[in-house]
């Protein structure tokens, strides 16, 4: 029989989530990195500064997604939407790791800025699993594309040789397409062009701060 938790159980269950999203190393990835079996790459301070500031963006949209599916899962009316949501958030985990190991690996950090990040994130999900299931999927596919275009545009930043991180990145697009087209196909709402114009706008004020801070 299925255990059926109240709103006080499923807000711990955020709290405990939203801790293990935003401290350092607490998370484990259920797969290993795709960087682990590609070579190191050398490296000028230019380079390695600029990789570095681009997978702390990436770190960071992987703690929105965190935020994002967290707060949908709270307010989903369906039972079958709360267990994709939740399992969805279980399989970006993944990514948030492998983009942590690589910043460590660079000689980086973090964003400062994740607690604000995934508080907003957070928000905006549970809005929109409040307002309807049908929304809340749609949220999802339209910001599932909206990643994938920022990783395209990241894979075509990265030095040549920088295998490590291109290998991650490459992985993270084929897992968050996936993720869209699985939204659509569970009646995912598909949002107009202005609308995914503005969250672009969004999405460009969280690169170009996480980028450097």
């Amino acid at each position: 029989m299925q255990r059926q938790y109240s709103l006080l159980d499923r807000l711990a269950m955020q709290a405990d989530a939203a801790l293990r999203t935003l401290i350092p190393e607490s998370c484990q990835a259920s797969r290993p990195s795709p960087a682990a079996t590609q070579p190191e790459c050398p490296l000028d301070d230019e380079q390695r500064k600029h990789v570095t500031g681009l997978m702390r963006i990436n770190h960071t949209g992987e703690v929105c997604a965190q935020g994002l599916y967290q707060g949908q899962a709270l307010t989903a009316r369906r039972e079958d939407i709360r267990e994709t949501m939740e399992e969805a958030a279980e399989e970006e985990i993944d990514h948030l790791v492998w983009c942590e190991q690589r910043l460590k690996e660079l000689g980086g950090r973090t964003s400062l800025l994740n607690p604000l990040f995934y508080g907003m994130s957070f928000a905006i999900g549970a809005s929109a699993g409040a307002i309807s299931d049908r929304l809340s999927l749609g949220f999802v596919a339209a910001t599932e594309d909206q990643v994938c275009k920022h990783l395209d545009n990241h894979l075509g930043q990265l030095p040549a040789g920088e295998k490590k991180s291109r290998a991650i990145l490459e992985q993270m697009y084929i897992d968050e397409q996936e993720h869209s087209t699985s939204a659509i196909a569970a009646g995912g709402y598909r949002f107009p062009a202005p609308v995914k114009a503005g969250m672009s706008l969004v999405a460009k004020v969280m690169t170009a701060s996480t980028y450097r801070i």
